[in-house]
């Protein structure tokens, strides 16, 4: 690969296990087997030389490239359009089933719709992040690399009649290369398997063409249950299938991005991996999927919360901020220091040591969703509220306690403002999910805790000579993630202390519609240089727009965070000055936000005297 695509020049594909990224330029450059927090087999995206890529493009003619999802669906098609034709490569991945698996398919399907094409194929793979050593074996039927631990197979796909031309096949140690030649009316394309059940074979089209009906048929299935007809429904529905790909149908773990080590500053060192399930992100997937009707999956993802909570109480542990897919809290970070990082971005890390920090917030975040969970109907068992009793217990002891913050600083501990939030918002759902349910508490010492976490936010919180809540009590830098202040009930957003917290938010972190977390100039974090804006804050500024009466205003700046997408609907974590794309891609926050952002206006634009939050949130 000479250079590296933009991340935003991105398709994502996945099969509930494990998922893939492709360019438009046809180039798989990120692949991770078997599953999403296992070692890369193609991470081009991270060393153009050393990480591995399977790229299959229009040989020997000046092509434009364009890429969409077959609607309602996460089938990738890209379109090559030259003077010699029009050709489509079709990649999907079919379901892999509920069961942890080592087989996963990439298919990728070629077409041409007009004149007649020839394509390059160069499959080169890289096991385990580059360092792992792989022999290429020929096969008659297709081809086989084997590497310590896995073994993954090529195989062709050709019409039965007759065969697709194939004008060259070579082997150079490592890597398979061909051109292929399709007329229109033809489809060819190749099958990548890892850890196949047998050896490599001719796929035919009818073959390809019923996993591509079964896949489609799936997706639009699934679709199908969204109860969601409010405005920017196309939106809403990409983010739902772009999150629904990002859950780990074992478990039902919500993964953060797909991604590891993509920068949230071009040549900077914030590159950190977010392969793994935070439980900041429940509350807002259980608010998003409960609405949207998709009471199954909130479910499943709460039953994996449940077992995180049980396996805290036993341990007597504070709960870990983020676990493995499988609910494993063993995440460890290294270097990998013979990637050179996505265009200079260095170091590239692996495993997320921030697993290790104290982050309170992620009491309330995981008590917010089962207060959603009870408020639609799905209770709590007798079990599970044992140990969200044994939970509140512990952070009525511990809430006062210094800690990392939402946003994982490596600067030290402080008593951050939101943390404080979070474990109000705690305290509070248990009470109300105790009276509702009759459940055994003790009340006294939960509300007391809560009241007085309460009153220290408000005395300590909000800084006087700034006029606005901030993001610790030893500074008067601000921070957005209090936006979320009103839509948890903390504070009305008609009180005069909200009122000018919004103002000063607005002057100093909003650049138009997009919006900063924070200035780490400000606010050291442990890490040099800036980065870009945080799309999920962008988000919050909306919903917070609408809270205080400016819907007209957050409207506009809704639709124009829409115009800072991807052209396939899709969001990274942040968005550079240049209106890049920046940070792990695509990220379940941005994603999560927007659906509860549409949500959120879409209901006071159709009811404008109406301020009460979201369904479920009190």
């Amino acid at each position: 690969m000479e250079s590296y695509p933009p991340v935003e020049a991105h398709g994502f594909i996945g099969d509930l296990q494990t998922a893939a990224l492709i360019s438009k330029d046809g180039v798989l450059d990120w692949f991770c087997a078997p599953r999403f927090d296992s070692p890369s087999i193609f991470a081009a995206l991270l060393d153009r030389r050393g990480g591995g890529h399977f790229r299959i493009a229009p040989d020997g003619t000046e092509y434009v490239s364009k890429q969409l999802y077959l609607p309602g669906t996460p089938i990738l098609i890209t379109r090559f359009l030259s003077v010699d034709g029009v050709g489509e490569l079709i990649d999907f991945m079919p379901l892999a089933g509920t069961e942890p698996t080592g087989r996963h398919r990439v298919i990728r399907m070629l077409k041409v719709v007009r004149g007649t094409m020839r394509f390059r194929v160069e499959c080169r793979p890289r096991f385990n992040y580059g360092r792992d050593e792989h022999v290429l074996e020929r096969r008659p039927e297709g081809h086989l690399f084997r590497a310590p631990g896995m073994t993954m197979s090529l195989s062709p796909v050709q019409p039965g009649d007759r065969q697709v031309r194939e004008e060259k096949l070579d082997l150079d140690g490592n890597a398979v290369h061909a051109l292929i030649t399709l007329s229109v009316g033809d489809t060819g394309g190749l099958v990548l398997e890892t850890e196949p059940e047998g050896e490599p074979r001719v796929f035919r089209p009818a073959e390809i063409e019923l996993e591509f009906d079964r896949t489609r048929e799936f997706w639009r299935q699934w679709l199908d249950r969204s109860r969601y007809t409010g405005r920017w429904r196309e939106m809403v529905e990409r983010s739902a299938i772009t999150l629904k790909l990002m859950t780990y149908a074992p478990t039902g773990a919500l993964i953060a991005a797909p991604t590891a080590g993509l920068p949230e500053l071009i040549g900077g060192e914030r590159n950190w991996d977010y392969r793994y399930t935070w439980l900041r992100d429940a509350s807002f997937s259980v608010h998003a999927l409960l609405y949207l009707g998709y009471t199954e999956e909130a479910a499943h993802y709460l039953e994996w919360v449940g077992d995180r909570i049980r396996e805290a109480t036993e341990g007597h542990v504070p709960l870990q901020l983020l676990y493995r897919v499988d609910g494993s809290p063993h995440v460890g970070e290294e270097i990998l220091p013979h990637f050179e990082g996505y265009r200079g971005s260095y170091p590239v890390r692996i495993g997320n040591h921030a697993a290790s920090q104290l982050q309170l917030d992620v009491y309330g975040e995981a008590l917010e969703a089962l207060f959603l969970a009870d408020a639609a109907g799905l209770g709590v068992s007798r079990d599970v509220w044992r140990d969200i009793a044994r939970l509140m217990n512990w952070l009525c002891r511990n809430w006062d306690t210094p800690d990392d913050g939402i946003w994982e600083t490596r600067g030290g501990r402080r008593r951050f403002t939101y943390s404080r939030l979070m474990s109000w918002v705690a305290l509070d759902r248990a009470l109300r999910v105790a009276a509702h349910e009759g459940k055994p508490a003790d009340l006294l010492r939960w509300t007391t805790a809560r009241d007085a976490i309460y009153e220290q936010v408000m005395d300590r919180g909000y800084n006087r000579h700034r006029h606005a809540f901030v993001q610790h009590y030893d500074t008067e830098v601000l921070d957005a993630s209090l936006l979320s202040m009103p839509s948890f009930g903390f504070i009305a957003a008609s009180d005069p202390m909200w009122q000018s917290t919004m103002r000063a938010i607005q002057d100093e972190l909003v650049s138009d519609s997009l919006v900063y977390r924070y200035d780490p100039a400000a606010s050291p974090d442990g890490l040099p240089g800036a980065e870009g804006t945080f799309t999920m804050c962008s988000f919050w500024y909306v919903e917070a727009l609408a809270q205080v009466g400016r819907v007209d205003e957050a409207r506009l700046v809704f639709e124009k965070l829409f115009t800072y997408s991807t052209s396939l609907g899709l969001f990274s974590e942040e968005i550079a000055p240049t209106g890049e794309q920046i940070g792990n891609f695509p990220q379940a926050f941005s994603h999560l936000s927007l659906i509860s952002t549409a949500i959120r206006l879409d209901g006071l634009l159709n009811n404008p005297r109406s301020a009460a939050p979201p369904p479920g949130r009190r």
